[in-house]
């Protein structure tokens, strides 16, 4: 983090980092344990996407309950509301002694936790300007990095010594001291309620929506979710069966694509604030694009081969994430920020629940384990990643045209960084 920035500014974005840490945790975590729960449950592919999709449904659906209310609440005690509920949710995946008390956890975790990138999002919006948001953004994603160097290796390790439901039990471990720390440490964050306004929740909810501006915005977050949550929950049984992958290896692929993008993510915040943040967009779309389109078509491949391209794809995944991240969250204004964070996580999440229901309807189990019509899979993708640079366009633009207007307002020099409270 620059210099310029405090040491309670520092906190604030290593707490959210790490707690998003938790949260990607979790949600990644089923990517890995999908070969569990398709060889212990005999269950099959579409009963396996239900799995993940029941938590985009309903964190899809949260976030849009929630929306009206966003901001009308401290965002500290929202934060703080809704990780409880996210840390029970895990308690009872951690428990969960069958199928459909498995899609009911996996439904609780998302009814909260679903809600919460959106309040960290907005959080961000309210304490840090643009200038800056790209470091942030690349700081506070490197969660998704540390999730793989870190917690999917041991997470699979410990599913592979003692069953599936142990992973949980260890993000429920490490997920609850953030909890204490943010309660006691975090400073209330309350800027947004000085501004009056009169409109109750179903008001506040349906004006947001219906901006054309922030519309566009949702558009995008749709297809922006569709190419991951596609790619997701197959992805360790693609490595296994058709990538010739030992599972004694599989941890060893996480924790080199986590280790790469955890020290190239913090630059690639960087890099966004210099030369544009949908620059660094475009250019990891298009490398992305490509990555997929050759990574969905391999058969037998080597170990080192699928590490590096991995490694690349994660890059460019980065790249994509951090610059989107940044130039959304300067889209709503500050008395719309989170009810537009919350509509655009919603967003976010039904459209992965769509997409991973679609992908399990795609993708075919063989007898012999092998995924079948996992290319097609790839070529969906590769479109969406095709359009989404096309939308995020026209938004970068209101953005720039925003933030020249406002840099304008305020006068020459730089914008000042601000924080809810001092040290």
């Amino acid at each position: 983090m620059p210099s310029v920035f405090t040491r309670y500014q520092k906190f604030v974005v290593a707490v959210l980092a790490f707690l998003q840490f938790t949260i990607i945790l979790d949600f990644m975590i089923i990517s890995p344990l999908g070969f569990f729960l398709l060889r212990d449950m005999h269950i099959t592919t579409r009963q396996f996407g239900l799995v993940v999709s029941a938590y985009a449904f309903s964190a899809g659906a949260s976030g849009l309950l929630a929306a009206g209310f966003a901001d009308k609440f401290d965002r500290k005690r929202l934060l703080l509301f809704f990780y409880v509920g996210f840390l029970l949710g895990t308690a009872l995946c951690g428990v969960a002694n069958s199928y459909p008390f498995l899609v009911g956890a996996r439904i609780v975790t998302g009814v909260f936790g679903g809600v919460i990138g959106s309040i960290v999002m907005a959080i961000v919006a309210d304490l840090f300007p643009l200038q800056v948001r790209g470091r942030v953004m690349g700081t506070i994603q490197t969660a998704f990095a540390a999730s793989q160097v870190f917690g999917l290796p041991l997470g699979w390790e410990l599913a592979n010594r003692w069953g599936w439901h142990v992973p949980f039990i260890m993000i429920l471990a490490v997920g609850a001291p953030v909890g204490v720390v943010i309660a006691l440490r975090l400073q209330p964050i309350v800027e947004h309620l000085k501004i009056p306004s009169t409109r109750n929740p179903v008001r506040h909810l349906v004006a947001t929506i219906g901006q054309e501006r922030y519309l566009q915005t949702f558009l995008a977050t749709m297809m922006l979710a569709t190419g991951g949550f596609m790619l997701m929950p197959f992805g360790s049984t693609f490595t296994m069966n058709n990538l010739g992958i030992s599972a004694a290896h599989v941890k060893w692929i996480y924790m080199a694509t986590g280790a790469v993008t955890l020290v190239t993510g913090p630059l690639l915040g960087k890099v966004a604030d210099v030369i544009g943040k949908y620059k660094l967009f475009a250019i990891g779309s298009i490398a992305g694009a490509v990555l997929v389109g050759i990574y969905c078509n391999l058969g037998r491949t080597p170990l080192y081969a699928v590490l590096g391209l991995n490694a690349v794809l994660f890059v460019a995944i980065t790249c994509r994430m951090i610059s989107a991240s940044a130039l959304i969250s300067a889209v709503p204004d500050l008395p719309d920020r989170g009810a537009f964070m919350s509509v655009n996580a919603s967003v976010q999440q039904f459209s992965g629940g769509l997409a991973s229901s679609l992908a399990g309807m795609i993708v075919v189990q063989a007898a012999d384990g092998h995924l079948e019509h996992y290319p097609v899979l790839g070529w969906v993708v590769m479109s969406v990643m095709t359009l989404v640079m096309l939308l995020m366009y026209p938004i970068n633009r209101a953005v720039m045209r925003k933030s020249a207007a406002q840099a304008q307002a305020v006068g020459p020099g730089p914008a000042p960084i601000t924080v809810a409270a001092a040290e």
